[in-house]
C-alpha cells in the first residue's frame, strides 16, 4: 500500500508521558550518506511517504519517520479517534525525543538531515530552536501560520476561546468535520495536490485503512497551534542552512507567515514553486521533481 522501498520496519515507542507512538525506518541499500529525519504533517501517517522514502533511500539516505501522537497508528488522544487534537505543542517534542532515541538505538549513521512538511515544519522548527542536531533542514509548506480568509479573521481570533469556555473545545473548526479531507472531497476540490495519481494514491490508503483517517482540528488544537506559531515567529532564527519550499497555490498554511519567518534569517532561503499546492512531495511530476531534486542537492551540499 505504501509503495515504498524494501526492508521497511516499524516500531512502537513510549514517549515520556506514556503515549505510544509508531516510528518507521527505511534503510538504504547503498553506502549511507546519512539519515533523514522525516517529520510529517497533521493527519499524516508513515505509509503516505512510501514513494518519498523510495527516492531518499535510492539516493543513499536512511530515513526515520514517525506517526505523531493523535494520528496514524499512534495513540489517539480523544474518545472520537477522528479528531485532530492536542492540548499543547510541547507534547510533540516528547515524540521527537522518542524518534531520536530510536535513531540512537538503531545506530543510524550521521549526519542527520531534517525533512519536515506542514505541521511537521512547526514541530521541526521548535526542535531546531531547542537544539536538534542536524546538518541542515528542508521545509515543505511549513505550518508557521494557518491560512484564514480575511473575512474569517475575527472569528478565528475569538471563537476558539468562546468554544473552549463553553465546554466545546473538542468540536472541529467551522467548515471542517471529523471526516478526512482526502475522503470527504473530490479531486477537483482538493487543496493538496494538482496530481491525480498522487491524489488517488492518498485516497486508496485512506479508504483501505480507515484507522489512518483524521478529520478537522479541534478548537483546543487550533489554540495550541496559534500559541506555538506566535512563539516561533518571535524566536531567534537558528544559524543552520535551511531551504523552504512554498507553492503559489497554497491554501492550508499561511504564505505570509512563511515569508515573515524568512525576514532577517541569513542562513535560510525561500523557494517559490509556481503552480504547486500544499503537498509539494506529492505534486505533478515537474513540480515534485523541483522539490525532491532541490532537497537532495541541498543535503549533498551540506554533508
Amino acid at each position: 500500500m505504501a509503495e515504498g522501498p524494501e526492508g521497511a520496519r516499524a516500531f512502537w515507542a513510549r514517549s515520556s508521558d506514556g503515549v505510544r507512538v509508531r516510528i518507521g525506518y527505511w534503510p538504504t541499500g547503498l553506502a549511507p550518506q546519512g539519515t533523514v529525519l522525516l517529520f510529517p504533517g497533521r493527519t499524516e501517517y508513515l505509509e503516505k511517504y512510501g514513494r518519498v522514502t523510495s527516492e531518499l533511500t535510492a539516493a543513499g539516505y536512511h530515513v526515520l519517520g514517525i506517526d505523531w501522537r493523535g494520528q496514524g497508528l499512534s495513540d489517539r488522544l480523544t474518545e472520537d479517534s477522528r479528531l485532530g487534537h492536542v492540548l499543547s505543542f510541547d507534547d510533540y517534542q516528547l515524540d521527537v525525543r522518542s524518534l531520536l532515541a530510536k535513531a540512537e538505538e538503531l545506530e543510524l549513521p550521521k549526519p542527520f538531515y531534517l525533512l519536515a512538511h506542514s505541521m511537521g515544519g512547526c514541530i521541526g522548527l521548535r526542535a531546531l530552536v531547542e537544539g536538534l542536531e542536524v546538518n541542515c533542514a528542508v521545509f515543505s509548506a511549513p505550518m508557521w501560520g494557518i491560512f484564514v480568509s480575511r473575512g474569517a479573521g475575527p472569528v478565528a481570533k475569538f471563537l476558539p476561546s468562546i468554544m473552549k469556555a463553553s465546554g466545546q473545545g473538542l468540536r472541529t473548526l467551522p467548515s471542517t468535520s471529523p471526516t478526512s479531507h482526502i475522503t470527504g472531497t473530490t479531486f477537483m476540490l482538493n487543496l493538496l495536490t494538482n496530481d491525480r495519481d498522487h491524489y488517488d494514491y492518498m485516497r486508496r490508503q485512506a479508504e483501505a485503512h480507515p484507522e489512518f483517517a483524521l478529520g478537522g482540528p479541534t478548537y483546543f488544537w487550533f489554540s495550541a497551534a496559534r500559541r506555538e506559531m506566535a512563539s516561533l515567529i518571535n524566536a531567534p532564527r537558528v544559524n543552520l542552512p535551511v531551504q523552504t519550499y512554498l507553492g503559489t497555490r497554497e491554501a492550508i498554511v499561511d504564505p505570509r507567515a512563511i515569508r515573515e519567518m524568512h525576514e532577517n534569517w541569513p542562513s535560510a532561503e525561500l523557494t517559490i514553486v509556481s503552480g504547486a499546492r500544499h503537498e509539494l512531495m506529492m505534486e505533478i511530476p515537474e513540480l515534485r521533481s523541483q522539490f525532491m531534486t532541490g532537497a537532495l542537492e541541498f543535503f549533498k551540499q551540506n554533508r
